[in-house]
């Protein structure tokens, strides 16, 4: 295990950079924090390319909790440079670069029959789009397509609230509603979006296969693109003074629905 002490060592200025989304495009690379996605990684198979880990806190967890496939690549980080890799204020001292597993592009070729995709349109809080995706694994959604406008979900706030499943689920990203619809229509999928005007009770459309949900922007909702594509329109019916929900809660809810008897 090598030690790092200096800011100026090559290897942790690069790791530096993937803290900026511009590097993390350039390089393919995106950090990811925490022991226990390591572990997720190592048993997806995952390309890891560097491990970090806090010196002060490193005796925390000990070495056996490292999984022996990284440990070649792994560095100790004085703890004022750990700092500045970490994105979190309760760091569990452990920082990971991570080669991002669709740089090279999905097309979705090999989905099963019937299966679901979820669509992120314009989404902004990093909370919301990692809950979205960590959710869309958990209910059995076969992939994520981001369009152009949509934070970017390899950010570090993004992969802390997706808890690993950026690992496995794949994802591509999409410069527009027409695009996607294409793509989309092609793979045989109903795009399916939220709206309140002229749309069936998600509890009454059947959602159960080969759709494509649209989840629209916190603020605006889903495009006017995507609303005049949409081939199934439907709504959440709520009570009270309540005109709308959060984008994760809504889409958490309708992905449920959507999965019906599979469980």
């Amino acid at each position: 295990m090598k030690h790092i002490t200096s800011r100026e060592n090559a290897i942790y200025k690069d790791t530096l950079k993937l803290t900026r989304k511009k590097y993390r495009d350039q390089k393919g690379q995106f950090l990811l924090e925490g022991i226990k996605v390591l572990k997720d990684a190592a048993s997806t198979g995952a390309r890891i390319e560097g491990v970090f880990l806090d010196e002060q806190r490193y005796e925390r967890f000990g070495k056996e909790e490292l999984p022996a496939v990284f440990e070649e690549q792994t560095y100790l980080l004085d703890s004022r440079l750990f700092g500045e890799l970490s994105d979190t204020e309760h760091s569990q001292g452990v920082v990971s670069v991570a080669v991002k597993p669709w740089e090279d592009g999905c097309s979705f070729e090999t989905l099963e029959a019937g299966a679901n995709l979820v669509v992120l349109d314009r989404l902004q809080d990093p909370g919301n789009i990692g809950t979205i995706i960590r959710t869309a694994e958990a209910a059995g959604y076969a992939g994520v397509i981001a369009i152009k406008g949509t934070g970017d979900i390899y950010a570090p706030k993004v992969c802390r609230a997706a808890a690993g499943s950026l690992l496995r689920m794949p994802a591509v990203i999409c410069e527009s509603a027409a695009e996607a619809a294409e793509l989309l229509h092609g793979l045989g999928k109903k795009l399916t979006v939220t709206c309140l005007e002229g749309a069936t009770s998600c509890f009454e459309a059947d959602l159960t296969e080969n759709i494509a949900l649209v989840i629209g922007n916190e603020g605006r909702g889903v495009s006017r693109d995507f609303m005049d594509l949409a081939d199934i329109k439907v709504k959440i019916p709520m009570q009270g003074r309540i005109e709308s929900l959060n984008a994760a809660v809504a889409a958490g809810i309708l992905m449920y629905q959507s999965v019906g008897g599979k469980f």
